[in-house]
């Protein structure tokens, strides 16, 4: 994603490949003397420089495009199961935090694959930066489904359902639309657990509307029947995008710049501006028909006028881009 950097605004959104975007444009090039030969002007002895470039701040973003995001409290068990459905090869201790970037995954299921995110970091406090979760929620935003998982097991001491419950509240406050997105609750950790703290959880869970798969990513438990399931839901769901999104310009437009600005400079009037110094740099002062045209350019800019109604009077010594000049009639 492409934002300028001083309003945040949305400038290109660069999905598919050989998307490209022509952000600034350099200046044109100048004119030879040649161009200005006339027949009673054949030699003449000035020419035009080349124009400015433009210049833009920007920012550039990088998403993660995944179809399927594995989202829950720190060793949860999302790099294990990232591990067992796909080639990905993710760091894996029994200790929070051991993931510390996304880390992808190709999951194949018959002739169709799609790719799997593990997003690690995600705490209580993560959509107002706590933890990691501040730099990787981003990267759930275009994933067509969430997994997820919920440890069962009991090991960390934490509560099962108030995990979720948090989790969920981080997304919402990071982007209230990814709590309409699909989502899937695992319950992984089947192995460790209690039975009938599962069946519990599992039918709150499935009373508020939730897709609920018991797993054990360790020991790979269930996690057939979900593989089948999400390739097959995965293939019928749209990419997702944001709205922000729809519109992709390949062009940015810039605003028109005046042409010059006057302002007062150790007691005189100074005119700044890249028409100006393109003008100055254009013009040979010791050549009398550059000069014509020297003037000609500043007559048609209303450069006079301007610099009347700052207050010059003839006689005085203005800058233009710096240089001085006196102002005669």
């Amino acid at each position: 994603m492409v934002r300028r950097e001083d309003t945040d605004e949305l400038i290109a959104d660069l999905i598919e490949p050989g998307d490209e975007v022509v952000l600034v444009k350099g200046g044109r090039g100048g004119i030879g003397n040649a161009k200005f030969a006339t027949s009673v002007r054949q030699t003449p002895r000035f020419a035009t420089a080349g124009k400015t470039g433009q210049e833009l701040a920007i920012k550039l973003e990088l998403k993660l495009v995944a179809d399927v995001a594995l989202i829950g409290f720190p060793n949860a068990g999302k790099s294990t199961l990232l591990s067992v459905i796909s080639a990905a090869k993710p760091k894996i201790a029994d200790f929070p935090f051991t993931t510390t970037e996304p880390v992808l995954g190709v999951v194949t299921k018959g002739d169709f694959s799609f790719v799997a995110a593990d997003i690690p970091g995600l705490i209580e406090g993560a959509a107002d930066g706590a933890g990691m979760g501040h730099d990787f929620l981003r990267h759930i935003e275009r994933t067509r489904v969430l997994l997820h998982l919920v440890d069962v097991s009991g090991q960390e001491g934490r509560d099962p359902y108030s995990d979720f419950i948090i989790i969920n509240r981080e997304l919402r406050e990071y982007r209230p639309e990814l709590a309409k997105r699909p989502q899937w609750v695992l319950l992984n950790k089947i192995d460790l657990a209690d039975p009938a703290k599962i069946r519990e959880l599992r039918s709150k869970l499935e009373q508020e509307g939730y897709p609920v798969y018991e797993i054990s990513a360790a020991t790979k438990e269930g996690v057939d029947k979900l593989v089948n399931d999400l390739a097959a839901t995965v293939a019928k769901l749209p990419p997702f995008f944001p709205d922000e999104t729809k519109e992709l310009r390949k062009v940015y437009r810039f605003e028109p710049e005046e042409k010059f600005t006057i302002v007062r400079q150790g007691g005189l009037l100074s005119v700044k501006g890249a028409w100006i110094r393109e003008l100055i740099q254009s013009t040979n002062f010791s050549d009398y028909e550059s000069r014509r045209h020297f003037q000609r350019k500043v007559d048609e800019a209303g450069l006079e006028d301007a610099l009347r109604a700052a207050g010059m009077k003839y006689g005085d010594t203005v800058l233009l881009d710096g240089t001085e000049f006196e102002f005669t009639d």
